[in-house]
C-alpha cells in the first residue's frame, strides 16, 4: 500500500538506476499526454480565423487557464502559465488513470517534491528577475539577525506544497486499498467506482487547483515589492 515497487535495475556507468513503479507510471502518463498533444496538433493543422468545434474547445480551454493565471498573478507574470498547465494536465491525467488501477505518481513523495522544488526555484529566479537585489535583501529584513527565520520560511514553502499534494493523494489510495482489503466481495461492486470518482477525480482536481494557485501566489509574492 505504501511501498513503491521496483520493476527493474539498470546499470549506467557503474551506477544502479532503479526503475520504480512511480517512474514507469510517469512514463505511461507522459506517453498519454504526448499522444493527446499530437492529436490536438493534427486537429488544429487547418487553423481557422473563426474557430468552431474542436478548435473552439481547445482555444477555450487554453484561454480559460491563461485568464486564471492572469487574474491570479497579473499579465506581467503570465509567462509561467505553460508550466502550471503542464502540472494541471499531468496530475489530472494521473488521477483519471488511477481509476483504472494505475497508481498515481503523486502518491510518491518524490514526485510532489520535484514539482514543489521546480516551483521554488522558479520563484527565486522570478524574484531576482523582477526585483533584483531587493529580493535577496528581503531575506535580511527587518534586521540581519532575522535571516535564519526568513530563510527557513522560504524553505518551508516547497515542503508544505509537496506534503499537501502528497498527503491528500496518498490518503485516497490508502482508503481505497483498505476498502478492497476489508470489505466483502458484494460491497466491492459499484461502491468503489463512486469512491474512485470522489478521491481520485474530484479530490485530485481540487488538490491540483490548490497546488497551482498557492504556487502562483508564492511567485507573485516573490516578484512584487
Amino acid at each position: 500500500m505504501l511501498d513503491i515497487r521496483n520493476y527493474w535495475v539498470v546499470e549506467l556507468a557503474g551506477i544502479d538506476v532503479w526503475i520504480t513503479e512511480t517512474i514507469f507510471n510517469t512514463w505511461i502518463i507522459m506517453a498519454v499526454l504526448i499522444v493527446l498533444a499530437i492529436i490536438v496538433r493534427i486537429g488544429l493543422k487547418k487553423f481557422k480565423e473563426i474557430p468552431f468545434g474542436f478548435q473552439n474547445a481547445i482555444e477555450a480551454l487554453v484561454e480559460m487557464f491563461n485568464n486564471f493565471v492572469n487574474n491570479t498573478i497579473g499579465a506581467e507574470l503570465s509567462y509561467v502559465a505553460p508550466w502550471f498547465f503542464m502540472i494541471f494536465a499531468f496530475v489530472l491525467t494521473s488521477c483519471v488513470l488511477s481509476t483504472f488501477g494505475l497508481r498515481a505518481p503523486t502518491t510518491d513523495y518524490a514526485t510532489t517534491l520535484a514539482f514543489s522544488l521546480a516551483t521554488f526555484f522558479m520563484m527565486i529566479v522570478i524574484g531576482i528577475r523582477h526585483r533584483g537585489g531587493k529580493y535577496l535583501k528581503s531575506l535580511f529584513e527587518p534586521y540581519v539577525v532575522f535571516f535564519p527565520i526568513n530563510f527557513i520560511g522560504e524553505l518551508a514553502k516547497p515542503v508544505s506544497l509537496s506534503f499537501r499534494l502528497f498527503g491528500n493523494m496518498l490518503s485516497g489510495t490508502i482508503i481505497l486499498t483498505l476498502w478492497y482489503a476489508l470489505t466483502p466481495t458484494l460491497l466491492q461492486i459499484g461502491i468503489p467506482a463512486a469512491l474512485h470518482a470522489f478521491f481520485d477525480v474530484l479530490i485530485g482536481f481540487l488538490q491540483t487547483y490548490i497546488f497551482v494557485i498557492i504556487s502562483l501566489m508564492y511567485i507573485r509574492g516573490a516578484a512584487e515589492e
